[in-house]
């Protein structure tokens, strides 16, 4: 039996049996476990686990994500923020000699799929993306996985590694820019979906607002889907409800995400509104999306390759593997100007003299 004879019956690619027989991510886990099934009811031996030898002699961390749960989805994988921390993820390993092996845990089957992934394992190192997870969900998966580390949020009570970003500062730079630049009347975009990661970008962005006497009015105040790089008709209905009820929209906009900022600019381009030069629009993390919409956003870089290089560390590192203390780190933010901010009521023609500056 060929993994050619396993996906002929499964009916997919042969790269999709190699992705199921690997555990990496690329399909869904119904295809997943359709293809593991059709390879063991014909007898196909899986290379990498033919042996508990050689998974116990090679080399490996485990990523490990809980989908179904938040803005977290089967498909995480595509979503631009987790596909580039991935990639560092990886090329961190292969650079220190290890391999990389992907595991999910549906929301549905919390439980039951902790200790499934608990039972295989255990003795690994795990880097568990913590981004849409709760105290709980993380304490109790810690319990059944010691050597854990958590990225992309942080509980200060867990005796848990953890691997943050730090929102705050990177909420604060972005309102200080705003208001330096003249800005008075900010709007906030939140996500209708709420993580760690969004209630401390917001505590950071008021703290530089109140430093200079301002508060977000709740008139000014939108909430939307975070995973939506289009325009969204949610944000219309809410952005032509201000219009009506307070008789213009804010002078600029902070999303607490890039994905947020990005169907922002669009929705407002559908409404006849301008970026900058009637509203500006900043967002946050960064991601490779940022610099391809038109104009280029201006965001908080999130310095993801860093965060990934420290999670591998410290599971590989023999000071990170022995101390029975744990570490919890927040990686600094990088304010990034690009097009997408001016200085309120900027003419067409200071606009795009601004930007010939820029570059």
């Amino acid at each position: 039996m060929k993994m050619e004879d396993i996906a002929r019956l499964a009916q997919v690619s042969k790269s999709a049996v190699s992705l199921a027989l690997s555990g990496k991510p690329g399909i869904g886990n119904e295809t997943r476990e359709r293809i593991l099934r059709i390879a063991r009811e014909m007898g196909y031996s899986v290379k990498p686990r033919a042996s508990s030898a050689t998974e116990k002699s090679a080399k490996s961390l485990v990523f490990l994500v809980v989908t179904n749960l938040g803005f977290v989805a089967e498909a995480y994988y595509q979503q631009p923020f987790f596909r580039e921390l991935i990639h560092f993820i990886e090329e961190r390993c292969r650079s220190k000699g290890y391999s990389l092996i992907f595991s999910t845990v549906n929301m549905e089957f919390f439980e039951r799929d902790v200790r499934a992934v608990a039972e295989d394992h255990r003795g690994s190192g795990v880097i568990l993306l913590g981004t849409n997870l709760s105290r709980d969900h993380i304490a109790e998966i810690a319990a059944q996985l010691p050597q854990l580390v958590v990225l992309d949020t942080c509980f200060d009570t867990l005796p848990v590694h953890f691997i943050g970003i730090n929102n705050a500062m990177g909420a604060y730079q972005a309102g200080s820019h705003l208001c330096d630049i003249g800005h008075r009347d900010i709007g906030y975009v939140a996500s209708n979906v709420r993580i760690h990661n969004f209630e401390e970008r917001r505590l950071g962005f008021q703290t530089a607002l109140r430093e200079r006497n301002l508060e977000i009015a709740p008139s000014r105040t939108f909430s939307v889907e975070p995973t939506i790089l289009s325009s969204q008709d949610s944000m219309r209905r809410q952005l032509e409800a201000c219009l009506r009820t307070e008789g213009g929209l804010p002078t600029a906009l902070f999303c607490e995400c890039d994905y947020i900022a990005i169907s922002a600019m669009k929705t407002l381009s559908e409404l006849g509104y301008r970026v900058p030069e009637d509203i500006s629009v900043i967002g946050f993390d960064n991601i490779t999306e940022s610099v391809i919409v038109s104009p280029e956003l201006t965001t908080i870089h999130v310095e993801k390759e860093k965060m990934a290089q420290l999670a591998v560390d410290l599971l590989t590192e023999p000071d990170g593997r022995s101390s029975g203390a744990r570490i919890k780190i927040r990686v600094d933010t990088r304010f990034v100007e690009r097009h997408s901010t001016g200085a309120p009521g900027l003419s067409a023609a200071e606009a795009d003299a601004g930007s010939l500056e820029k570059k």
